[in-house]
């Protein structure tokens, strides 16, 4: 773990704090929480845990299940204080404004509704009076921003998913289901350096491919079809997210036609593509391309989505994303055309943005891989 990376995060928190006037704030949303403590794979699907942060103190409140893991992970010089009071975390939470005398506590506006309401209720039995301004979303923009180590484990991440885009192509043979590929896809990630799988695994082939998240099925592959592959390994928390549409055997004319204008619609998107620029631009821009080659109506999703420690973070290259986009932020770039009852193509990177360009994670050529048969 990287000390003085967390130090940085959490002091980029209390400048936040503040800039906002808060005396402290409670956090339970685990990407957040292991961006701050730098706690590798601790954190997973359960909301067991809770920060209490204020200027100078760093309280971190778990259970029994995780409590040791997190003596390991930050070692005893650790500034968190950790404890497994058996107290209910909003209970906790109340005793610590309480010791700390905090007045203003922002929490975030992502904690669920009885968290909140028992927090408020525990502040009035013990004759608290608190004000709980709602930080919309502050941490994850905070996030947007990625460090040394962040980038490093990205990197690292990706590096799996390119080395199993090699495998799955020698691997793949027509008659083969689309679910016995992904088993051996995720498989081999699982066998050769993934921690985890960013998420399940989509392998699309033929007119399935139509379908942006079709889930894999017993359809077997025949040769001519296209079967559109997106995945990615995860290390040290951090997601990787790749795509590569293969061909089983030679392409026809019109599979190339429209692999041409995917592939021409996110290079020149990756060419433009820097810190500053607004993220809905750069979608447009990959629409504008498919629209003038016919296939407008064909590309209905985002051209791309923040990375890092959740699959979809922020920004994005979308039209939802309407202000400039951080450098050091790590974003997909992923058009497609999808034909229904035909094939569908997607091409995907993840990569960095700063002030110079787009820098992609990715390594895998973006040429059409044609799988002999």
């Amino acid at each position: 773990m990287d000390t003085e990376a967390m130090a940085a995060r959490v002091a980029r928190l209390r400048g936040l704090m503040v800039e906002r006037g808060y005396d402290a704030v409670i956090l339970r949303n685990n990407p957040d929480l292991r961006w701050l403590t730098g706690a590798e794979r601790t954190f997973d699907f359960e909301s067991a845990h809770t920060a209490y942060i204020t200027a100078d103190r760093l309280y971190l409140h778990t259970d029994s299940r995780y409590y040791n893991t997190f003596l390991e992970r930050l070692g005893s010089d650790s500034p968190w204080i950790i404890d497994q009071d058996r107290a209910t975390a909003p209970a906790w939470a109340a005793l610590h404004v309480a010791r700390e005398r905090s007045r203003v506590v922002a929490v975030e506006d992502s904690l669920t509704l009885d968290f909140f309401d028992e927090l408020q209720d525990q502040l009035r039995r013990a004759g608290v009076a608190a004000l709980l301004p709602r930080m919309h979303g502050d941490i994850c923009n905070l996030r947007m921003v990625k460090d040394a180590e962040e980038l490093r484990l990205l990197q690292a991440a990706q590096d799996v998913t390119d080395a199993a885009f090699e495998h799955i192509c020698s691997y793949i043979r027509p008659g083969m289901t689309e679910k016995q590929i992904r088993a051996e896809l995720e498989g081999w990630m699982l066998s050769n350096g993934a921690d985890a799988l960013s998420f399940d695994s989509i392998i699309a082939s033929g007119p399935n491919g139509a379908n942006p998240h079709a889930q894999p099925s017993d359809r077997r592959v025949a040769e001519g079809d296209l079967i559109v592959m997106d995945y990615g390994a995860v290390v040290g928390d951090y997601h990787a997210d790749m795509t590569r549409t293969v061909c089983l055997g030679e392409p026809s004319s019109k599979q190339r036609e429209v692999y041409d204008v995917v592939q021409r619609a996110h290079e020149e998107c990756a060419a433009m593509a820097r810190a500053g620029m607004v993220g809905a631009e750069l979608h447009q821009h990959s629409v504008d391309v498919i629209s003038e080659a016919g296939f407008g109506a064909y590309f209905g999703h985002g051209l791309g989505h923040g990375v890092g420690l959740e699959i979809h973070e922020r920004p994005g290259f979308s039209p939802a994303w309407d202000k400039p986009v951080p450098a050091g932020s790590v974003v997909t770039i992923e058009p497609g055309i999808y034909l229904p009852g035909e094939f569908g193509i997607r091409l995907e990177d993840c990569g960095v943005v700063d002030e110079k360009g787009y820098h992609p994670f990715t390594r895998s050529p973006h040429a059409l891989r044609v799988i002999a048969v």
